[in-house]
């Protein structure tokens, strides 16, 4: 139920139940695990990021390296951040499945069974 659906009497479920919801240890137990996952990945991809950054203007000899044919390290770097990327979704599509969507489900079913 997401804060514009309505209860079962036509109105926005009681400002209670939300703040009930929020002090709940559930609620804090999900924001935990979330940011068990968020800061240390956003932490990683960003250095990653800053190092490629980095090599691209400290390090041309280096990325200019041909690995084969035209194909360079810095470029190889370049298409691993987009790989990096799909790596990190889909590791956070995971977590979510298996420890954030089992309470936030039960939050869910607390609130709407209190509306």
């Amino acid at each position: 139920m997401s804060t514009t659906d309505t209860d079962v009497t036509g109105g926005p479920p009681d400002a209670s139940v939300w703040e009930k919801a929020h002090d709940s240890a559930e609620f804090r137990e999900l924001r935990s695990r979330l940011r068990r996952f968020v800061f240390p990945m956003a932490i990683l991809f960003l250095a990653w990021y800053l190092l490629y950054v980095l090599l691209a203007d400290y390090a041309h000899g280096f990325m200019s390296t041909k690995l084969f044919g035209n194909i360079t390290v810095g470029l190889v770097f370049g298409l691993l951040q987009f790989v990096s990327t799909f790596l990190i979704t889909w590791l956070y599509v995971r977590y979510a499945n298996k420890k954030l969507d089992p309470v936030a489900e039960k939050i869910r079913a607390d609130i709407e069974e209190q509306a």
